[in-house]
Parts: structure tokens; sequence; C-alpha cells
């Protein structure tokens, strides 16, 4: 049986679902693919930007080239959403389905956190890090601090990337031992999930002079005064702010009420919402795992197992995985990687590879293996 599946963002996940789809039926797939932007930018690519390693226009895939049988790519603006209906209204039009997948991902709430608009800079966003590669030039001398708002946030180790990607920005411009940096983060440790990478980053901040400040967010920034405020009162004077912002899951989807506490709460293991045939993947779902794009692919193979043992008819659930891998800057062209499994066993499985040189040709394979499957490029 033919069913309409409508899937909203095309991020990681929605590129996935869609893809799968297509793989599985063919022309017979009835997927309508609908995304506001123009292009996809990985989100790895956002500090290559920033640090002058790439340019804006190289990053750049235009979803033109996302072309799959069975699967229509609509670029419009998600003005509402009605999920008991399974319809969602754009700039555009109506458009109804027999299966809803809502993969908008996480906005970044930057009025949520008072002066941070007017007094600091964020690097979550391509045109954030495309602004900041301007920016950073004119930093030789003061304290940056590297700081975060709120948590969950999307890509738990790019903070920590940033700082010691900064560090080596400025010690390759020779003006390190003028400035200070300082990190930030509302976390237990740098990375939760792998206490191994959490480790080899602490040593890291501490060979590299980075003042870590961890279990706290940046509660407010005071321009005139250039200080941010955290959670508990501290005060940090500073000379350049790189921040990331309070996460939110996008507009429309509150105005569904399909939204709590921020993000869209699912079944962790179906993805399914409490509206019978709408699922949520990716950044905006509540799945308690990491919010990036190896988890979101994850999602995509259980929705799609799922949709279509419904479209035979069966009321088989397809379970989510949750594994994904993650790749983390060091500094000095090294990488670690941590493999993370957070469901086949009794507790979370995390397996950690040593930072080395050789997993920056992994890393790239990996985002050209993306390249080739969706764009063809």
């Amino acid at each position: 049986m033919k069913s309409r599946v409508l899937v909203l963002g095309a991020g990681f996940g929605g590129m996935e679902l869609s893809t799968l789809l297509s793989d599985a039926l063919g022309e017979k797939a009835d997927v309508t693919l609908i995304d506001k932007g123009d292009t996809f930018v990985f989100g790895f690519s956002k500090l290559d930007v920033m640090f002058g390693r790439t340019t804006p226009e190289a990053v750049r895939l235009p979803y033109r080239r996302f072309v799959k049988p069975g699967v229509r790519f609509l670029r419009e603006t998600i003005m509402a959403i009605d999920p008991a209906a399974r319809r969602v209204v754009t700039d555009a039009g109506t458009h109804e389905a027999d299966f809803l997948v809502v993969a908008l991902g996480a906005d970044l709430d930057l009025d949520a956190t008072p002066g941070l608009a007017e007094g600091g800079n964020e690097f979550y966003s391509a045109a954030g890090a495309t602004r900041l590669r301007g920016v950073l030039p004119g930093f030789s001398r003061g304290h940056a601090i590297v700081g975060v708002s709120a948590a969950p946030f999307k890509c738990p180790p790019a903070p920590s990337e940033c700082a010691l990607l900064l560090d080596e920005y400025l010690t390759t411009h020779g003006v390190r031992a003028a400035c200070e940096i300082s990190l930030v983060l509302p976390l237990s440790s740098p990375v939760p999930a792998s206490s191994e990478m959490s480790r080899a980053l602490v040593g890291e901040f501490a060979d590299k002079g980075i003042t870590l400040r961890i279990g706290r967010a940046v509660k407010a920034l005071e321009p005139g005064k250039k200080i941010a405020v955290l959670d508990d009162g501290t005060e940090l004077p500073y000379d350049l702010y790189l921040g990331v912002p309070r996460h939110r899951v996008p507009q429309p989807v509150v105005d569904a009420g399909m939204s709590e506490n921020g993000w869209i709460p699912i079944d962790p293991r179906t993805l399914e919402t409490r509206f019978p045939g709408v699922y949520a993947i990716g950044d905006g779902a509540a799945t308690g795992t990491p919010k990036s794009g190896s988890f979101a692919e994850s999602a995509a193979r259980a929705v799609c197992a799922s949709i279509m043992a419904r479209q035979r008819g069966s009321d088989e659930r397809h379970l989510y995985a949750a594994t994904g891998s993650c790749y983390v800057e060091l500094g000095g062209g090294r990488l670690g990687r941590m493999d993370l499994d957070f469901y086949s066993g009794p507790k979370l499985k995390s397996v950690y590879y040593e930072p080395s040189a050789a997993w920056r040709d992994d890393k790239r394979k990996f985002g050209a293996s993306r390249r080739a499957r969706w764009f063809g490029l």
C-alpha cells in the first residue's frame, strides 16, 4: 500500500530518511521533503570556515542536487503543523500525509541569553561562523571566552574543539602569549558519553593553558562592561566572546503543542510522538542521546523500517538503535574518535580511539560518503 510521507527538515535525519525510502521503493515512494533553506552545510564545516581553513562557498551543498526517485524536495517555510491531522501549512500551500516526520532540528535562541546578540558572537550557525572568520584576525590580546548558555546543545564536543582550535589559531598568528582562553560548559565533563575522551580533552586544556569551568552556564552578557555572568553569579571579563546559544525546537513545533521544555517528547525506542503516525528525529527530539548527525541517521533508519512495516499492514515497531560516531578535533591536525551505543546492552557502550592525524582522513571519508549519497558529488 502506497503511503504519503511528509518529512520536515533536510538535515542529516531528513535527508537520510528520504534516501532510505527512495532506495527501498524507488519511484513508488511518495515522499515530500520540505526545508526553508537552499543549501546544506555539515556542522563540522563551520569551525573550518570560522578558522579560515576553508571558504563559506566551499562547504555549501545545494539542495537542488538532492534528487531521488519518489522524493520531491520543496523549498518552503513551515508556518503551521497540525499533528493530529498530519497536515502542514507552508508559505506556499498545504500538505497532508499518512506519515509525518518532524526533523526540523533545533533553533538558536540568542534572546534567551541577555546581551548575547549585542555583545557576543555565536559560531553554531553558518552565518555566525562566517562572521567570526572576519572577527578573529582582529583579536590579538585579552581574554577569549568560549561559553555555552544551556544544555542540551548540538554536537557536545564542539565547544571544546573551538577552544583548542582557537589556541592553535592564536599560536599560529604569534599572539597566544598575550591571550587567555576560558571554556564554560554546563556539563559534568567535556563529553559526558565518553570518560576517556573527556580525560584527553582535559589534558589538552591543561597543556595549552585553557581554563575549564565545568558545570557552569553563561546566564548573561553585559556588553557595556564586557562581562559574562555565569549561573552561579561569577563575573568574567572578556574581550572576545564565542557563544553557544540556548537551543530549542522551532516555533511552529511549539505552536503545534508538540514540545515540552523546549523539545519534542517521543517514545525513546520507536521515536513516535503521542500523535499516531507522527515521528520526530534529529536534534529536536528528546531522545536522551547526543544531538549529532550520526545519531539522526540512526533514528532515520528506525523510522524508515517502521514506516515500511506499517505500509505492509504490520504493527511491528523497529527500535532506535541509538548508535553513532563522533570525531573530535584536538588541534595540531589530530583527531580523536568515539563510537557510542546506548541501547544494545544494559548500559552505554563507549569505544574511544586515541587522537591521531590518521583520523582526519577517516573524517574526510565520512563527509565524502554523505555528499555522494545525498548530492551525487
